[in-house]
């Protein structure tokens, strides 16, 4: 009964949108994309040498900065509002990068590629800045925590936004019928009706995370190079000279050897408001860790991380999603969040697409706006601890076995096939890609269908065209994405960049290395003091001192 009242509740919502104004309303979403991608040598092996100073300054270029390590390129693209136009500016910033390499490639997978000693993974460096000096330190105190090996796992982040004319159309509605909404009082003003409603989508989404592994999940085997010495609780299957993997697996990126921090389970952050989660947040950067205070913070004048709380910045909250808004000078995201409100939200649970020369294909960038569109307009209750462990039971059954041939979920405490869900799913995906695609158009429902296919074919997955050829056609996997490569550095070095083009990328480069060099020029505090101002209303007093 509730599932067929929840339908309803939709078509309804789909149905008061079907007007000209509605579709337009509909069709006004804006998207960025942020990449990460490996720099490798010739051998396929993790590049040594510092940032690309052509690349500019990773510390304050727009578009080309470094995520964990100086190997670790992050690609980030302007907020767009046409997905052929995010993609092309996606696909120059590639081409011009490659271009500027020196000869070495991108590594076009999630999981790393042939790592030696982990001592030979290069911590990004930001420059003698104090906030060039912290964004370093806090990569060190993640080595510390959790080691280097994870930290160079790659994904691909979606951020997501609705335009204004959606939101006055869904909060007129609620006004004026005071249902179907995330929130309950018609008094409720616009800004708060806009982040409850993003909390909404929130909740829907962390109910049907698996669908995204299980679809774009690119990781059911890894290069052994990863596991080293670690023991692993995964019964792992070998092929070629080295190859480790999980017959079912989607994404071993989101599994417990992936990006996780079993130190953050114990936060119990909670989505069911803006303020609930402000202050769960709250808490959290404020909570000590007897783990990592064993750590150090200042060792022999030598600091090893920002601080021993479980977090040592918000940043470190590792979920599949974030509410998010763009922050100003010296501002914290949840600073941000409690100033203005959510402003968009970032999708964290996407690998990246090996048969993509950018990580990300239009089918997926379709299928994620018809995904989360679908988790706006369907109605959202609040998450308790019992729907809490189901999310998080049925992540893990998709992570690690989502393939699997009968497999079961939970929804709402009654066991569900895997494939009747996604096909419920689908169905009303279906009813939001017609709109959307209106008379003009069939894209929306080419991608839907392309990946419904996968529903009831797991080898037309991500995951299931990767065992396909490392383990059905028996190509070793370091010897399967070096090919890649090889091939994806053929295609952006001849891609077709304008004078005009290639001018903007390089007066970019210039620009932000000169930011860069003002920056450092300019009166820096005692790095010391800076921790500690930074921080003081975080940590206890004397943290930051030499022990």
């Amino acid at each position: 009964m509730k599932e067929s009242s929840k339908l309803k509740s939709f078509n309804e919502k789909v149905e008061n949108l079907s007007d000209t104004q509605g579709r337009a309303a509909l069709l006004g979403m804006s998207r960025g994309i942020e990449r990460e991608a490996l720099r490798i040598d010739g051998n396929g092996h993790l590049a040594q040498d510092e940032h690309p100073k052509a690349l500019g300054s990773a510390l304050t270029h727009s578009r080309i900065t470094t995520d964990y390590s100086e190997s670790l390129l992050e690609f980030i693209t302007p907020v767009c509002h046409s997905i052929d136009e995010l993609l092309e500016g996606l696909t120059q910033t590639h081409a011009y990068s490659v271009r500027n390499l020196n000869g070495q490639e991108l590594w076009p997978v999630s999981m790393p590629c042939y790592v030696g000693a982990v001592s030979d993974i290069p911590v990004a460096r930001y420059g003698t800045s104090n906030n060039g000096k912290m964004k370093t330190l806090y990569r060190k105190g993640l080595t510390h925590r959790y080691g280097a090996l994870m930290q160079i796992i790659s994904g691909v982040h979606f951020n997501f936004s609705v335009s204004q004319e959606l939101w006055q159309r869904l909060y007129d509605d609620k006004i004026a019928n005071g249902n179907g909404s995330a929130c309950c009082s018609k008094s409720i003003n616009f800004e708060d009706f806009v982040s409850e409603s993003y909390f909404g989508l929130i909740r829907n989404y962390r109910r049907l995370v698996w669908v995204l592994p299980y679809l774009f999940g690119s990781t059911p085997a890894l290069c052994s190079s990863f596991i080293k010495d670690q023991e692993v609780d995964f019964e792992f299957k070998k092929t070629g000279k080295g190859t480790l993997y999980l017959p079912f697996a989607t994404s071993l990126r989101m599994s417990d050897l992936g990006y996780t921090n079993k130190e953050q389970d114990t936060l119990n952050i909670s989505y069911n408001s803006l303020p609930d989660y402000l202050e769960g947040v709250g808490a959290a950067i404020k909570m000590p860790s007897k783990k990592f205070a064993q750590i150090g913070v200042n060792v022999d004048g030598e600091f090893r991380q920002l601080n021993s709380n479980i977090l040592q910045i918000e940043n470190e909250f590792y979920a599949p999603i974030r509410a998010k808004r763009v922050t100003q000078k010296g501002e914290k995201p949840s600073q941000a969040l409690s100033r203005a409100g959510v402003e968009y939200i970032e999708v964290r649970a996407l690998d990246v697409n090996p048969f993509s020369p950018v990580g990300i294909d239009a089918t997926q960038v379709r299928f994620l706006d018809l995904f989360l569109l679908h988790c706006l307009l369907s109605p959202s209750k609040d998450t308790d601890a019992v729907g809490e462990a189901e999310i998080a039971a049925n992540l893990k059954a998709v992570v690690l076995e989502g393939r699997k041939p009968g497999l079961t979920l939970q929804r709402n405490g009654q066991a569900i096939g895997l494939k009747q869900w996604m096909h419920e799913l689908f169905d009303e995906l279906s009813t939001l890609a017609v709109l959307l695609d209106g008379d003009d158009s069939h894209a929306y429902q080419t991608a839907l269908n392309t990946w419904s296919e996968a529903i009831d074919d797991p080898d037309k997955t991500l995951s299931g065209r990767v065992i396909q050829e490392v383990v059905v056609k028996g190509t070793d996997h370091s010897v399967w994405v070096k090919t890649l490569a090889d091939d994806y550095h053929q295609y952006l070095s001849q891609y077709p960049l304008t004078d005009e083009v290639i001018q903007g990328y390089e007066e970019e480069a210039e620009k932000s290395l000169l930011e860069q060099k003002n920056l450092e020029a300019q009166p820096q505090d005692d790095f010391t003091h800076f921790l500690k101002d930074y921080f003081s209303d975080v940590v206890p007093a004397g943290t930051f001192e030499a022990k």
